[in-house]
């Protein structure tokens, strides 16, 4: 039966209150959704979108169309050695992480550079706008020798996630001289051979003077801890630890970032440097890298220059505060440019863990400025919003 005009009012009033509450549930309902991570909180478990610690170690971040790309090593449980390989994962604000597989798989063919338990570490990719290619290097030991390789692995993809495809390794740079050596230091008739001893003051003068440059002229240069870096003219360079880890090398990349030119320098000779990790402010170069002491943390070591090919000033160490001279018990790997915010930088570190290698976590600090020098305090928890005001203490 239609109801009459006076009895529609309080039907339509209670449908119309049903319907209100549900759409404020509604509301409710989604004001409590978990929005994920709005904050950096270093030294802690970071879970990806899986729920799962993120396992990309040694990195380093490529910025894509809007979109972060962190590559780092895929640790297992109870290993350090390659068991998966170059572990990938994408985000848009650098709190929130989604897997992307792996990029680089470790292959299973016996006697290939890349064998499963090989040692893949420091794994950087940079996009070449030329050939609109992704290039990935990494430090690459091969399997059961030890450190003894001291390699560069070179792998390329037309797709930033990959998979990409392994080309080569190799020791760079053979047949060239470093840029600032001298031509006494290239000619000099000391060799390995005239040193028993290592470490004494005469052997650490033969390394400063070229030692280890003259022996592995011919075969190419040890490459071990590394990244890479692309200059506001396109240019890239290779920056790794070298000569026994005890001197950096920066070196020249071809236009298509596949080989080298043969251009490169030695940056503190003798100084035993790794994990360098390089960024560019007001048109200077600045990189912190750390001392060698296996997974031990130590002091990081601050180096500046006017021009990519030096000279290189080195500088007290960045850290300050408790635990400075442990870099906060890490060791840096990258150091990341915040796209859209102007001098905003972030400091990429490790906090190993070699017993269970899967559980090392992150340190990820806000580069603050004093003097013009970075400057790196330890802080629970932070976020993007500390570059929105000055960065000069």
């Amino acid at each position: 039966m239609k109801p009459q005009s006076n009895q529609l009012y309080p039907i339509l009033f209670t449908f119309f209150c049903a319907s209100l509450m549900v759409v404020l549930m509604g509301c409710n309902s989604k004001k409590e959704e978990p929005q994920g991570f709005q904050n950096f909180n270093p030294g802690q478990s970071w879970p990806d979108a899986d729920s799962v610690h993120i396992n990309a170690h040694g990195g380093g971040i490529l910025f894509h169309d809007n979109t972060y790309y962190w590559f780092g090593e895929y640790k297992s449980e109870h290993t350090s050695s390659a068991q998966v390989g170059v572990n990938c994962y994408s985000s848009t604000d650098l709190y929130n992480w989604k897997p992307e597989g792996v990029a680089l798989p470790v292959s299973d063919s016996i006697g290939s550079d890349i064998e499963t338990g090989c040692v893949m570490e420091r794994p950087k990719v940079i996009y070449n706008a030329k050939t609109q290619q992704f290039v990935l290097y990494f430090h690459l030991e091969l399997k059961g020798k030890g450190y003894s390789a001291a390699r560069v692995g070179i792998a390329v993809s037309d797709k930033v996630t990959g998979p990409y495809t392994y080309l080569r390794s190799l020791r760079p740079n053979a047949g060239f001289w470093p840029q600032n050596m001298t031509e006494a230091q290239k000619n000099s008739s000391l060799t390995m051979a005239d040193f028993s001893d290592w470490w004494t003051d005469d052997w650490m003068a033969a390394v400063h003077d070229g030692l280890f440059i003259r022996r592995d002229f011919e075969g190419g240069q040890m490459s071990r801890d590394m990244t890479l870096f692309v200059d506001d003219d396109g240019k890239a360079y290779h920056i790794y630890s070298s000569e026994e880890n005890l001197t950096l090398h920066i070196a020249e990349l071809s236009d298509d970032y596949l080989s080298y030119t043969g251009k490169y320098i030695r940056v503190a000779p003798g100084g035993h440097n790794e994990a360098p990790a390089i960024f560019k402010k007001d048109g200077k170069y600045f990189m912190i890298t750390s001392g060698c002491t296996g997974w031990d943390p130590n002091a990081a070591r601050l180096f500046t220059a006017e021009s990519i090919w030096g000279p290189w000033e080195q500088h007290p160490n960045p850290c300050v505060g408790d635990d400075a001279d442990l870099t906060f018990h890490s060791q840096s790997t990258y150091i990341l440019p915040v796209a859209g915010k102007d001098d905003a930088f972030i400091f990429m570190a490790d906090r190993w863990t070699p017993k269970k290698p899967i559980e090392a976590s992150y340190i990820w600090l806000p580069i603050q400025f004093e003097n013009g020098l970075p400057v790196l305090k330890w802080m629970d928890q932070w976020n993007l919003s500390i570059f929105d005001e000055s960065n000069e203490l």
